[in-house]
């Protein structure tokens, strides 16, 4: 079966805000309030937990960096697994892409750098796990994105042909999985990253999920 796999944070969905939220959390804990701000830190919020709290402990010049952002990467976990979808929001056409996809016999998974856990709860709390065929997170198996291992487990699981698959994200981490795998990338422009997605020269770009059919069907058929 033709298969799409979906990258999460900053593909499908832009969960920066409440990434943000769940670092500020870990400051004001600390005594030094909001320190990452929703607006203009959300391209690191999308790089994960350990690069907010790396990003804010280098602002208030913390001497212990490295070993205050394992310290309290577990709190930041927990605060965001609390407080998961108060900002959160689908990208416009997102899930009707998805469902348009799933009409027209392909199968759909999400490959995430997320935990699983968090993953599963995020989609379950928006209402549209149930739209996807497999989720593999960032602890599923004992490797992550870009390593190949888990965009073929996501394949393997939604019921899919490797041969006629590809990858939907929005970084490098992204590109170089779909590099990995063999198989053809299709990048966001509209997504909060700070990556120059056009210089990756992914195989497709699309600036709104209204192109997303198009491209799919051009790259695997």
């Amino acid at each position: 079966m033709r298969t799409v796999v979906f990258d999460l944070d900053g593909t499908l969905a832009d969960t920066s805000g409440d990434l943000i939220a769940a670092a500020n959390a870990c400051f004001r804990e600390m005594g030094r309030g909001d320190v990452l701000s929703p607006e203009s830190d959300a391209p690191t919020a999308l790089r994960g937990g350990k690069a907010m709290l790396r990003l804010g402990l280098e602002r208030i010049a913390h001497p212990k960096l490295a070993e205050e952002v394992e310290r309290w990467y577990p709190f930041l976990l927990k605060a965001y697994g609390e407080d998961i979808c108060t900002h959160t929001v689908f990208y416009p056409g997102a899930l009707e892409s998805v469902e348009a996809l799933r009409g027209a016999g392909y199968a759909v998974a999400i490959c995430t750098n997320k935990p699983e856990r968090l993953a599963e709860a995020l989609m379950a709390r928006m209402g549209a796990r149930e739209m996807f065929h497999a989720l593999v997170g960032a602890d599923t198996l004992p490797v992550r994105k870009p390593d190949p291992r888990p965009y073929f487990e996501a394949v393997r699981r939604a019921g899919g042909d490797l041969s006629r698959s590809l990858l939907v994200g929005d970084t490098a981490t992204d590109r170089n999985t779909a590099r990995a795998a063999e198989v053809p990338c299709v990048l966001v422009t509209f997504g909060p990253g700070d990556d120059d997605v056009r210089a990756l020269e992914p195989e497709g770009l699309i600036g709104h999920y209204g192109e997303l059919a198009g491209e799919v069907a051009r790259l695997i058929g």
